[in-house]
């Protein structure tokens, strides 16, 4: 695994794709989660589909840690932080 570059260094493309990927697919869980917060209606939430995509993105939180890989750790530890809440309240308001 490489060291991230030195401070001062730019980032490259890569990276910065990496980075713009990780804000938008984290992000995309922050209006469901917050209408499934408001309204407590979450009928149109597949119970089957949350449940597995929590579990993966819990498996790959588990994988960005066991590598050390902060952009993965924390776009993953948002992310599961948002499903979950979804999953919870699918659990409990039905």
């Amino acid at each position: 695994i490489d060291a991230p570059p030195p401070l001062g260094n730019f980032m490259q493309a890569h990276d910065l794709i990496g980075y713009a990927a990780a804000a938008l697919t984290t992000a995309s869980f922050v209006p469901q989660t917050l209408k499934s917060w408001r309204t407590r209606d979450l009928s149109g939430i597949s119970l089957g589909m949350y449940s597995l995509f929590t579990l993966g993105v819990g498996l790959w939180l588990a994988y960005g840690l066991a590598l050390d890989s902060w952009p993965i750790v924390g776009a993953n530890a948002i992310t599961l932080t948002l499903a979950g809440t979804v999953l919870a309240l699918k659990l409990r308001h039905g």
